[in-house]
């Protein structure tokens, strides 16, 4: 209703009442995370087998794991905890990347049980590692008559499935995706608690089915006045027809409400690049790995971001190497083209590898981006080493070239892939170190502070169209608020992912982050 000083909000406001429970905090937009995933609320109910520690969504801090037979210790607890010898052991996390490059077998999932299915996913969620009961189920034991199935040298399947097709057979053994299907009402409530521990309050599940159950679900968390969190989720391309989701999204729309945003689409174009999945140009993977794979058949991509931009609807477009970039900057052309749209605002995930060259290409197409600094920390030093090379790494997620290029941009966690926490993810961006101390390009691709948190605020909220009502301070927006202990612009850029978060504020009502 009003923004400014006391003198200013108060003249003439009559008999008024000065709420003054925050006088000693700090206020800031709510933060938006602009790519996150519901399965940050799902995978606390499996056990998490990461090497980093996390924190979950009742404050927790759920020690990580450095080795394989540490990880075959937490899956056999876990195992005795399930009272049915059938029920499937899923777990979450997984990196080798992270423990020195040690590879999880079949072999080794069979010392947790040869007689119960066992899946364990990795970070990246791109890939997963399953026992021999699995294979054996799902008919990849024998002849393998479909991509994505690891094999050893001699040509015996190890147990690592990547991509989709592979991964999809097995779900469909399983009875269905354990990320996806079954959505609860715990489910939805855990996420929006990890949201508030970290200031969240508006948040996206920037891939779904959405089937009726889930949006039946988001529907009823949006209209509880204590629900913490503006959800925006996204139609997953890769489960609908471009007709079919179109319709579908004109028919989702009509439940939007405050805390509920339909109206966008997630296209997936490839993999992860740790994971070796993601496409890349040449010279290739810096370790002379194979390039990754299409989610997407390259010559079918035009033809579905032509029919939903014909449409007006924006889409977010995961693109992890660099040639996935350049083959979605081609559709976006293309489509644009064909029909121009001012103010389209189409989003490319991730897009971690992209040169100089792709930025003048997306500022020319009007093409946002949302960059993932988090893995400057989390992977740096394995791009440095293996994927990437020197040079390439200290451009990777080009958050200073998206800045003097003057593309509009955002940073973002991908939670669960990474932990959420928008002050975490703006002290990657300004900081630009790796878990094992490396700078990476600071000189070139190193944020300010105010420029991290408009990345997490109103520059975030600009790739979901929602600049309009979240992302500042300013009237007639929502009235949502990170609530801080200390003042991100007092303290040391390297203290900036220790500054305590108390809770929220999301439309007036105040939202304490629960705690240890």
């Amino acid at each position: 209703m009003a923004v400014g000083s006391y003198e200013e909000i108060c003249a003439d406001a009559g008999a008024i009442e000065v709420d003054r429970r925050f006088a000693d905090k700090i206020l800031l937009p709510g933060f938006v995370e602009g790519h996150s995933h519901i399965m940050e609320g799902i995978v606390w109910t499996m056990p998490y087998v990461g090497a980093g520690d996390r924190r979950s969504p009742e404050g927790l801090l759920v020690q990580g794991i450095r080795d394989v037979e540490g990880i075959i210790e937490r899956l056999r607890e876990a195992a005795d905890k399930l009272s049915d010898p059938d029920t499937p052991l899923f777990a979450w996390g997984f990196d080798p990347l992270h423990i020195g490059g040690q590879q999880l077998t079949r072999w080794h999932l069979d010392q947790v049980s040869t007689t119960r299915p066992i899946m364990v996913i990795h970070a990246s969620f791109h890939i997963s590692n399953v026992n021999t009961l699995i294979l054996d189920r799902a008919g990849l034991l024998g002849p393998i008559d479909i991509s994505g199935v690891v094999v050893d040298e001699d040509g015996r399947p190890t147990g690592e499935l990547q991509g989709i097709a592979a991964r999809f057979r097995v779900f469909r053994m399983l009875g269905g995706n354990p990320l996806s299907a079954n959505l609860t009402t715990d489910d939805v409530n855990r996420y929006a608690a990890s949201a508030c521990i970290q200031g969240v309050t508006t948040i996206t599940d920037l891939h779904s089915d959405l089937p009726d159950n889930t949006v039946d679900l988001y529907r009823a968390a949006a209209e509880r006045d204590d629900f913490p969190i503006r959800l925006v989720p996204a139609l997953a391309s890769a489960s609908h027809s471009p007709d079919d989701g179109i319709a579908k999204i004109e028919r989702l729309k009509q439940e939007n409400r405050p805390k509920l945003h339909f109206g966008i689409v997630k296209l997936v174009i490839d993999g992860s690049i740790q994971g070796f999945t993601a496409r890349v140009r040449w010279p290739g993977y810096h370790n002379g790995a194979s390039n990754g794979l299409w989610y997407v058949a390259p010559e079918e991509l035009p033809r579905i971001v032509e029919r939903y931009h014909r449409a007006g609807i924006q889409l977010h477009i995961h693109t992890n190497g660099d040639e996935a970039t350049e083959l979605a900057l081609d559709a976006i052309e293309a489509a644009q083209t064909a029909m121009p749209r001012p103010d389209h605002r189409h989003t490319l995930q991730h897009c971690q590898m992209a040169d100089a060259a792709l930025f003048r290409r997306m500022r020319a197409l009007g093409v946002c981006v949302n960059l993932f600094a988090n893995h400057v920390y989390y992977w740096g030093d394995s791009h440095y080493e293996q994927t990437m090379g020197p040079e390439r790494a200290h451009r990777l997620n080009a958050t200073g070239t998206a800045q003097r290029i003057g593309v509009p941009y955002a940073i973002h966690s991908d939670a669960p892939v990474t932990p959420l926490g928008p002050l975490f993810t703006a002290w990657c961006a300004v900081n630009r170190v790796s878990s094992g101390g490396r700078v990476l390009g600071r000189e070139t691709e190193a944020l300010t502070v105010a420029q991290a948190l408009a990345g997490v605020t109103i520059g975030a909220a600009y790739t979901l169209k929602l600049d309009h009502v979240v992302g500042s301070i300013e009237v007639g927006k929502f009235a949502d608020f990170a609530v801080l202990e200390e003042d991100p612009f007092e303290v040391v850029p390297e203290g900036l992912k220790d500054i305590p978060v108390w809770g929220t504020v999301v439309g007036g009502h105040v939202h304490k982050a629960p705690g240890e």
